[in-house]
């Protein structure tokens, strides 16, 4: 039986011999059912319309993997290479031969982990792909993987899935939103990967933090300062979010913090709109 693709996010539901009448994330008021109504696709429907995986080194020890043409929300994975192993970091909702020769060829898969549960994408079909990897699922948010697996490893607070790899549940988004603390990169600054937790926006010198992205939905003062307390223990110079081109390359902690101190005086009134 197939397992089933969200076109719309790109997460991969149970193997069943009929998809679900709708993707339990995408009706969620963080997400959409697109306009077409709810529509489903397989890996290896994906394959026969063409898409493929796209390999880059980001920085060294760092891999990018991304689909084109996009596949769901669209977002790049990235494989972290330690000396005891990798962790993938958001995986799209498309893998292929080339991807998964790629990660076996730099050395055992210690994890699978994600950002959200909108970037779960097909984490269940690369631990299957590459030896039983653990998926590792904040509790908050288990409910959300529509693919359940003996492979799912539930944690809470903070999880190390290798020697200076570290993932922080900082809420917001979701309860169970993550970050992952890579201590090594950018030269040994640091490094923040954070999908949507802390998104990265066009003036690049700032982040933003919602509930919902494509529905304009806010977070409260209160969530947005909880994610800051959570990353500030945390040494880092250099934020990749969730797409190539979303990257603080330098500064990536003060953005953090001036983007946080600025999203809260907007919401509190401080600013005067008509200034």
């Amino acid at each position: 039986m197939p397992a089933w693709i969200c076109r719309t996010c790109g997460n991969q539901a149970a193997d069943t011999a009929e998809p679900m009448p709708v993707c339990n994330v995408c009706v969620d008021e963080r997400q959409y059912i697109g306009r077409g109504g709810q529509r489903w696709t397989t890996l290896e429907e994906l394959a026969a319309e063409g898409h493929h995986s796209v390999l880059r080194e980001v920085e060294p020890l760092l891999l990018g993997i991304g689909v084109e043409p996009q596949v769901g929300i669209g977002q790049r994975a990235l494989v972290v290479h330690t000396d005891s192993g990798q962790v993938l970091w958001d995986p799209p909702g498309f893998l292929d031969g080339d991807a998964i020769a790629a990660v076996r060829d730099r050395g055992p898969l210690l994890g699978v982990a994600a950002s959200h549960p909108h970037f779960y994408g097909v984490a269940v079909e690369w631990s299957h792909a590459l030896g039983g990897a653990p998926v590792l699922i904040p509790e908050a948010d288990s409910r959300w993987l529509m693919r359940p697996d003996p492979a799912v490893r539930l944690w809470s607070g903070s999880y190390d899935p290798a020697p200076g790899v570290r993932l922080v549940q900082c809420g917001g988004h979701f309860a169970g939103s993550t970050v992952l603390h890579w201590a090594a990169g950018a030269d040994g600054r640091g490094v923040l990967l954070t999908g949507d937790t802390i998104a990265v926006v066009a003036d690049r010198r700032y982040t933003t933090f919602m509930r919902s992205y494509p529905n304009s939905i806010p977070l409260p003062a209160t969530a947005v300062q909880r994610i800051l307390d959570r990353v500030e223990p945390l040494a880092f110079d250099r934020i990749y979010a969730g797409w190539w081109d979303s990257v603080v390359d330098s500064g990536g902690k003060e953005a953090v913090r001036r983007s946080a101190a600025r999203y809260v005086r907007w919401l509190s009134g401080e600013e005067d709109p008509d200034r």
